[in-house]
């Protein structure tokens, strides 16, 4: 129903924003995180809203990219996550962060998520793993950090490269790279040197 909003920050709470547009007040939850992110008071700013209908209410969920509404679309449509789930999730992680979590079979750090369990972490992974490619994580985590000085990512995604062409399966080789401390001074060959022996001791 609501693509996306756009009007005056009004209020900022913990767990929601009250956005005014054409003369009315949204109340849209967002997840903690972006919190950080918001402008101040009175500024113009833009939300992309999903609309979750239920017997007693209507409740507008709000984020700042196309790219974390999507990702939110993915949680809730996992058995067992509800929107406040899915909120909980996005809270704890960013999309760079989850969709590693989730290919990487990293069921310990989607947990973390306040109401989120053991049980219902793997079954995020089971259920959105094939919905995602390492390929397009790296390319989403290239846009965001797009114009920072860090080196990292490309490092990082030309060692995951590398070890999936040595015969690994993409989960094994972001595993074992992301095992490793990478520092802005390390080069390619040093990750993989790196990777390859936390391979080794599985």
């Amino acid at each position: 129903m609501y693509a996306y909003i756009k009007g005056e920050l009004t209020e900022i709470h913990t767990d929601h924003i009250v956005l005014e547009a054409g003369g009315i007040g949204y109340q849209i939850f967002i997840p903690g995180q972006t919190l950080q992110s918001l402008p101040p008071l009175g500024e113009e700013m833009k939300v992309y809203t999903y609309l979750y209908i239920r017997e007693d209410a209507m409740i507008l969920y709000g984020f700042l990219t196309r790219d974390d509404l999507e990702l939110f679309c993915k949680l809730i449509s996992v058995s067992g996550i509800g929107p406040k789930g899915g909120l909980s999730i996005l809270s704890a992680l960013d999309a760079d962060d989850l969709r590693f979590a989730i290919l990487s079979g990293d069921a310990k750090a989607i947990a973390k998520a306040p109401g989120i369990g053991a049980k219902t972490a793997q079954r995020v992974i089971l259920e959105l793993k094939d919905k995602m490619s390492l390929e397009d994580a790296f390319e989403k985590k290239a846009e965001h950090v797009k114009g920072a000085a860090s080196a990292e990512p490309s490092v990082k995604q030309d060692a995951v490269m590398a070890l999936t062409a040595l015969g690994y399966s993409s989960t094994e080789s972001l595993k074992a790279v992301s095992a490793v401390q990478i520092t802005e001074d390390m080069d390619v060959e040093e990750v993989l040197k790196a990777a390859l022996k936390h391979l080794s001791l599985l």
